[in-house]
């Protein structure tokens, strides 16, 4: 069905988020890509995959590699969940060990979800969720350079 809704649009790019859940701090799901890789990454026509990899839940990058040369992942390595900040040194490694199975042109980097999937948010305060996008900027940008 959605290869069927992204059918042909010209200049439009189609993403896809997978999601584990991320309500009021909480997560509902666990496991890797691995199960789904080939089906959803291979068959699908999604142009971008928003993929969660902020914690051990998420497994590893292996499953990377299925995803098709015109395709792009975006590493979510930053979590919305929790206060506590990510080093730059833990990102930049993180990316690092992801060009194992996908090079660097076609990664790029953001939360693993959104700071408020449901209307009571999750429990970090907005000057938190700041400085988290900060740290995906300034990290984006030493990795992969200014533009």
């Amino acid at each position: 069905m959605d290869n069927a809704v992204i059918g042909d649009h010209p200049g439009i790019l189609f993403a896809l988020h997978l999601c584990r859940g991320n309500n009021q701090s909480k997560f509902m799901a666990s496991g890797d890509y691995g199960p789904i890789a080939s089906k959803v990454f291979r068959r699908t026509r999604f142009q971008r995959f928003l993929l969660e990899y902020d914690d051990a839940r998420s497994g590893g990058f292996e499953p990377l590699q299925h995803v098709p040369e015109d395709r792009t992942v975006v590493l979510g390595l930053v979590t919305t969940k929790k206060v506590t900040q990510e080093s730059k040194d833990e990102l930049q490694r993180r990316i690092q060990a992801a060009q194992a199975f996908m090079p660097l042109e076609r990664l790029a980097l953001s939360p693993q979800c959104g700071f408020a999937s449901v209307m009571e948010g999750n429990l970090l305060s907005p000057a938190d969720q700041e400085a988290k996008l900060r740290l995906v900027a300034e990290t984006a940008s030493e990795v992969w350079g200014k533009s």
